[in-house]
């Protein structure tokens, strides 16, 4: 039985105060046309399908058409809440879903039910379990629920599990030791782990939460990743669908179809000068593109965001890496202070400002003004 998997759709997402939203829907029917090629069972959503609580009108309306595309492929499809959904706005209308094959994880009410699905090879039971918190699972037990660990433990034994069949959990969790993105919400001393032994009993753990795909020590527990960059930290990554196929009990196979979005993401540096010279960006796509650029230029260059946008047109953030952003100087200490003149505070203050010293001309100058002000005061 195969299945295409995603998750971290993040619909109506804003970064840096542009709208994803164009990108999105372009995404969405690139993924359209890889379901049609690969013409799997079902699909698999792994949570955060948007990125508020409370998604935007144009959110809701893009999963809106992607659901409807599914459907008119009758495909089965299994959706559930992230981190950053309202499970209930997600389980919003299940049951007349259901009708239609799409499947949306309940709010958690401590029984989940498999959707049992049958091939040449017997029974798939697909799992559908929300982002939870202990404070979820401890309504619905009276045995002590502390971390992650022990919430996801108690809702995975509490599914009993057939052994016998071949079994496929979507879950949205962070399981220890994958690797986070900047755009992940981080919780405070890794509080939020969930360790890979509570995932033993299925076939296969269809991951949400983290955004570059990966596998978390083994290839029957994976993270598909996110179908686009949603930070600069992902910039280098390779974003895909996974797709997995479950044949007789004990055989998982996966691979990955490379998603080519509408506009990359990319890292430019260098100083104006390079940067701006038509033989540095000519013949590349990085016009359109959502572009950082860092500049190692010396000095910071007047109104540098006015004229760079007319070249790169989605100059999303700039910064600049020089001799002044990269000092490390200590602040002197209230005696080292007391001892120096005027003058030579100010010197340290323009050190610790542009890591360098100040020129002989700058140095007349400033000497200049402390004189004048210090005769005013007499």
């Amino acid at each position: 039985m195969k299945f295409i998997h995603l998750s971290d759709l993040h619909l109506g997402k804003r970064l840096n105060e542009y709208s994803l939203t164009e990108d999105q829907e372009y995404i969405l029917k690139k993924i359209i046309n890889i379901i049609d090629d690969e013409k799997p069972d079902g699909v698999i959503i792994a949570g955060d399908i948007y990125d508020k609580p409370v998604p935007s009108a144009e959110a809701v309306a893009l999963f809106d058409m992607f659901l409807v595309e599914l459907v008119k492929r009758s495909l089965k499809v299994f959706v559930i809440s992230g981190n950053h959904d309202s499970p209930e706005r997600i389980a919003f209308g299940s049951k007349i879903m259901d009708a239609a094959g799409i499947y949306l994880s309940p709010v958690y009410n401590g029984v989940i039910t498999p959707v049992s699905l049958s091939d040449e090879f017997g029974t798939v039971d697909v799992y559908l379990l929300p982002f939870i918190k202990p404070a979820n699972v401890r309504r619905f037990t009276d045995d002590p629920v502390e971390s992650y660990t022990d919430a996801v433990a108690h809702a995975v034994a509490a599914m009993n599990v057939n052994p016998e069949n071949r079994n496929l959990l979507v879950t949205h969790q962070f399981v220890t030791g994958a690797v986070r993105s900047e755009s992940e919400e981080i919780s405070v001393g890794g509080s939020d782990n969930v360790d890979a032994s509570v995932f033993a009993g299925f076939d296969y753990v269809a991951l949400g939460h983290i955004h570059g795909p990966q596998n978390c020590g083994s290839e029957r527990i994976r993270y598909c990743g996110t179908p686009l960059k949603y930070s600069f930290s992902e910039a280098k990554d390779k974003k895909s669908v996974t797709v997995v196929e479950l044949k007789e009990k004990g055989n998982v196979e996966y691979r990955t179809v490379r998603l080519v979005p509408k506009r990359d993401m990319v890292e430019l540096r260098g100083t104006y000068d390079e940067i701006t010279r038509k033989s540095f960006y000519e013949g590349t796509s990085w016009q359109e593109d959502y572009v950082r650029v860092t500049l190692t230029d010396e000095d910071d260059i007047p109104d540098v965001i006015g004229k760079l946008r007319p070249i790169y047109h989605n100059l999303m953030k700039l910064d600049y890496d020089n001799r002044r952003t990269r000092s490390s100087s200590m602040i002197m200490g209230e005696a080292e202070v007391e001892a120096k003149t005027p003058l030579e505070l100010f010197a340290d203050f323009y050190r610790l400002q542009n890591n360098q010293e100040m020129n002989e001309e700058q140095t007349a100058y400033v000497r200049e003004l402390i004189e004048k002000a210090l005769e005013g005061k007499r």
